[in-house]
């Protein structure tokens, strides 16, 4: 009986070590996780045509938006809100950074892109590029899109774009710092960008 008792604690404090490690690494995989960049890389094209890359969404806090131009309402309002917003935070435009991601690329060329969102600000970037490079980014930034054709019985025919509605909010080091969603209050949408100005 005293040898089974020994046995039982053993095999407690060898479980109880284990269970402290898991703990452990479950919670350095979590740090590393806050601490790693959102996303994935990227090689891509901004609307003036020139190259972009995930390090765009470095050195200053980022809103970074993923839609197409062919969007009947949540792409237009969220860009005219987000465009409101930028100028009540950041005047000056020199604090904090706009991005919008084309999820449909074969329409959304970085010049038809460009003309869409300059028609409504100057505070934001379009960025498309090759269909099978935008849907690697899409991806990997965990943003759901999908084709939908607008007559199911022609799947080749006009479609739109179900996808993510949210603007993601980037620190000045790529990191996630949270989302605006779509039909947020407009004093918390200020309040969440102005709480990522401050870091």
């Amino acid at each position: 009986m005293k040898t089974f008792r020994m046995i039982l604690w053993a095999a407690v404090v060898v479980l109880a070590g284990v269970l402290a490690w898991l703990t452990l690494e479950v919670t350095r995989s979590k740090e590393q996780l806050t601490e790693a960049p959102f996303g994935v890389p990227f090689q891509l094209v901004a609307q003036n045509a020139q190259p972009i890359s995930e390090q765009a969404f470095r050195g200053k806090p980022t809103a970074l938006f993923f839609g197409f131009t062919h969007c009947p309402e949540v792409c237009p309002t969220t860009l005219f809100e987000l465009n409101g917003w930028m100028r009540q935070v950041d005047p000056d435009g020199t604090r904090l950074q706009g991005y919008f991601v084309s999820v449909d690329p074969e329409r959304d060329t970085p010049e038809i892109l460009g003309q869409y969102i300059s028609n409504v600000t100057d505070r934001v970037t379009g960025i498309s590029g090759p269909p099978e490079k935008v849907a690697e980014m899409i991806k990997g930034f965990k943003v759901y899109a999908k084709k939908v054709p607008v007559d199911e019985k022609e799947p080749n025919g006009e479609y739109t774009m179900d996808h993510t509605a949210s603007v993601f909010l980037l620190d000045g080091g790529g990191r996630f710092a949270g989302t605006i969603a779509y039909g947020e209050n407009p004093e918390v949408a200020v309040k969440k960008l102005k709480n990522l100005i401050k870091g």
